[in-house]
């Protein structure tokens, strides 16, 4: 049976804390990722999806942006077997 978590992730590209996976307070199935890459031919969407994947343990392939392709805040589904 396939789990199935729904995020809304705020992306900060550019930034010296990265990478780093934040759960924001009091908001379910929110998040906050600090990237180090910038947001330049989909550079940082790439870092996301890869850092989430580490994150919840899964590939990459289970692991896709589904809204907010160039925008800073995403609604990501993650897939976990």
């Amino acid at each position: 049976m396939t789990a199935t978590i729904n995020l809304t992730v705020h992306v900060k590209p550019g930034s010296r804390k990265g990478p780093l996976v934040v759960a924001d307070q009091g908001v379910e199935n929110s998040l906050t990722v600090f990237l180090q890459q910038r947001a330049v031919e989909g550079a940082a969407n790439d870092a996301l999806v890869a850092l989430l994947a580490t994150h919840f343990g899964v590939a990459k392939r289970d692991v896709v942006v589904v809204r907010g392709h160039t925008s800073r805040i995403k609604r990501v589904r993650v897939d976990r077997s």
